[in-house]
C-alpha cells in the first residue's frame, strides 16, 4: 500500500477530541507509515465587511480565533506533530500544499452554508489535476447526519416534529477519544500565528463588567466544562437560572467553544448523562441536551435549505417592507433606544461580544417588530460582535425572530417591559450596563421615560439628556409594524 500524505483541514472544529478526520486519518496512516499534516488557513474573506459593511469578523471573536488556533497548536505539539498556519485562500493554498508535500489525500469537516461549500467546490476542481482525495466528514452536531430518521429533505419543518423523531428513533454516536501521539511534520515552515492588527483589527478592550473573560481553545472550553457542570454543580438549575442576564453561571456559555469547534456537542452530551448517573437527573439535565438538539436543527435546516437562510424573504418566502433606516440602527445597536433593557444588552454585546440568550430574543423583537428594520442588518451586526458566532445558529434564530423563518408563528413580538420585569425585576442587569440609571429604585428602572421633573431631579437623572427618551411607542409600532407583516402574509 502506498504511503498516505494527509493534510488535516482544521476549520471550525479546533480540537483533538471526538473529531473524525484526525481519528481517520490516524488509522489511514498507522496502517502505511505516513503523515499526517494538520492545517489551518487564515482566510482574508473571513476579515472583510459584511453586505451591510460591516467587519465581518470583529476585534472580540477573532481574538477568540486566534487564541483557539494557538492553543490547538500547543495541543498538536505535545503529542508530537505541530499546526501548519498560512494566509490565503484555502481553494489557492490547499493545491500549492499538495504540490510542495506530495499530499495524496485531503480530510476536513463539511460545513453546509453558502460561502464555505463554494470554497468545498473551488478546492475539488483544483485537486482534480493533483489526484489529491477530497474526504468529508460531518462533525457539527450531536446526532450525525447518517444517523438521522428521515432523509434530509424531509427534515420537519417545525422544530418540535423534529425533535420527537430524533428523541425516540436515533442515537448518539460515542465521542471519540483523543489521540496520544501523532507523528511528526514533514520539514517545512510552519508559519507564524497572526496578530490581530495582521487582520486588519485593533485589540478589544477588556470590560470588567463582563459576565465571563472568554478565552478561546479546546483547553479552556473543557475547563469552562469541568467548571460549570462539575465543579459549580450548576447543570442541576439550568433550566430555573438560564434566562437570567447578570453572573458568570446562569447559563453553561459552552456556545463561544461549541461555535469553533474546541468543545464537541457529543462530548457535552457524554458529561451529561454521566452528571445523571453520578448526581441527579431532571428538567435541567434534559434541557441542556434540548438547546444542543436547537443548534443541530439549524445546521440540518441550512443543509436542507442552503441559501434560503439569507434571504430577505427568510426561509418562508415572506417579502415584508422592512426598511433600512440607519438612524434608528445605529440608536439599537448603540444601546440608545430609550429602553433599557435593549439597550443595557446592546451596550453588553459591544462592550464584551457576548450577550444572554434572553436578550439576545429581546433586541431582534425590537428591531423588527417595532422598528420594523431589515432583519438581516441585525444579524449582521450579530455575526460581527458575537464571540459565539455560528452561522447557523445565528441565521436560523434571526429567521424565527423576524417572522421569516420556517419555525415562525406569525406575529409575535416580546412586550420589552413585562420582559424587563419579569427577568430583572429589582433592576440590577439594566443599572450594571446603564449607569445613568443606577440611581432609580426597581419601580422606575424600566420605563424611565415616566419619572416627574421632581424625581428626575431627585434621582439625578436627566431624561433625554443623561439617558434617551424613547424611540417609538412600544404597542403602536408593534401594531403599525404587524399590519405591514400581515399584508405581506396575505399577498404572500
Amino acid at each position: 500500500m502506498p504511503q498516505a500524505k494527509i493534510l488535516l483541514w482544521y476549520r471550525c472544529d479546533l480540537r483533538l477530541h471526538d473529531h473524525e478526520p484526525l481519528h481517520q486519518a490516524i488509522e489511514k496512516v498507522q496502517a502505511t507509515s505516513g503523515q499526517i499534516v494538520p492545517f489551518y488557513c487564515f482566510d482574508p474573506r473571513q476579515f472583510e465587511q459584511t453586505s451591510f459593511g460591516f467587519p465581518k469578523t470583529g476585534a472580540f471573536r477573532a481574538q477568540f480565533l486566534l487564541e483557539s488556533v494557538a492553543d490547538l497548536r500547543r495541543s498538536l505539539q505535545a503529542i508530537g506533530s505541530n499546526l501548519l498556519l498560512r494566509q490565503g485562500l484555502p481553494e489557492v493554498v490547499i493545491p500549492a500544499l499538495g504540490k510542495q508535500l506530495g499530499i495524496t489525500d485531503l480530510y476536513y469537516h463539511r460545513e453546509v452554508t453558502s460561502e464555505e461549500t463554494a470554497i468545498e467546490t473551488a478546492l475539488q476542481h483544483a485537486l482534480q489535476s493533483l489526484k489529491v482525495e477530497m474526504t468529508p466528514f460531518w462533525g457539527q452536531t450531536l446526532f450525525h447526519l447518517d444517523d438521522l430518521p428521515f432523509e434530509l429533505g424531509k427534515l420537519p419543518e417545525l422544530f418540535t416534529h423534529f425533535r420527537k423523531q430524533v428523541e425516540q428513533q436515533s442515537t448518539v454516536k460515542p465521542a471519540l477519544r483523543s489521540p496520544t501521539q501523532l507523528p511528526s511534520l514533514p520539514a517545512l515552515e510552519v508559519g507564524m500565528l497572526p496578530q490581530l492588527a495582521d487582520l486588519g483589527l485593533k485589540a478589544p478592550i477588556q470590560d470588567d463588567r463582563a459576565v465571563l473573560t472568554f478565552k478561546g481553545g479546546e483547553t479552556a472550553g473543557l475547563a469552562r466544562l469541568n467548571h460549570y457542570i462539575w465543579q459549580h454543580d450548576r447543570l442541576k438549575v439550568y433550566k430555573e437560572t438560564r434566562n437570567e442576564m447578570l453572573g458568570a453561571d446562569y447559563s453553561s456559555k459552552f456556545s463561544p467553544w461549541l461555535a469553533l469547534g474546541c468543545l464537541s456537542p457529543r462530548y457535552i452530551y457524554e458529561q451529561v448523562q454521566q452528571y445523571e448517573a453520578e448526581r441527579v437527573r431532571n428538567d435541567s439535565t434534559y434541557w441542556l441536551v434540548f438547546e444542543l438538539l436547537w443548534r443541530d436543527y439549524f445546521r440540518f435546516i441550512c443543509a436542507k435549505h442552503g441559501d434560503r437562510i439569507f434571504r430577505r424573504s427568510g426561509l418562508q418566502g415572506i417579502d415584508i417592507a422592512w426598511k433600512e433606516d440607519w438612524q434608528r440602527f445605529d440608536r439599537w445597536r448603540e444601546g440608545a433606544t430609550g429602553f433599557p433593557l435593549i439597550d443595557a444588552n446592546m451596550q453588553e454585546l459591544a462592550a464584551t461580544g457576548y450577550m444572554s440568550n434572553r436578550g439576545r430574543q429581546n433586541v431582534a423583537s425590537f428591531l423588527t417588530k417595532n422598528l420594523g428594520i431589515d432583519w438581516r442588518m441585525g444579524a449582521e451586526w450579530f455575526e460581527s460582535l458575537l464571540v459565539d458566532y455560528d452561522v447557523c445558529s445565528n441565521w436560523g434564530n434571526w429567521n424565527y425572530t423576524a417572522g421569516v423563518g420556517n419555525d415562525a408563528r406569525g406575529f409575535r413580538f416580546f412586550n420589552i417591559l413585562k420582559q424587563s420585569k419579569d427577568y430583572d425585576p429589582q433592576g440590577e442587569y439594566v443599572k450594571h450596563w446603564l449607569p445613568a440609571l443606577s440611581q432609580l429604585p426597581a419601580s422606575k428602572v424600566h420605563e424611565p421615560w415616566k419619572l416627574l421633573p421632581v424625581e428626575q431631579q431627585r434621582f439625578g437623572i436627566r431624561i433625554g439628556v443623561d439617558y434617551p427618551s424613547p424611540l417609538v411607542d412600544l404597542f403602536k409600532s408593534a401594531a403599525a409594524n404587524e399590519t405591514i407583516y400581515n399584508a405581506a402574509t396575505q399577498t404572500g
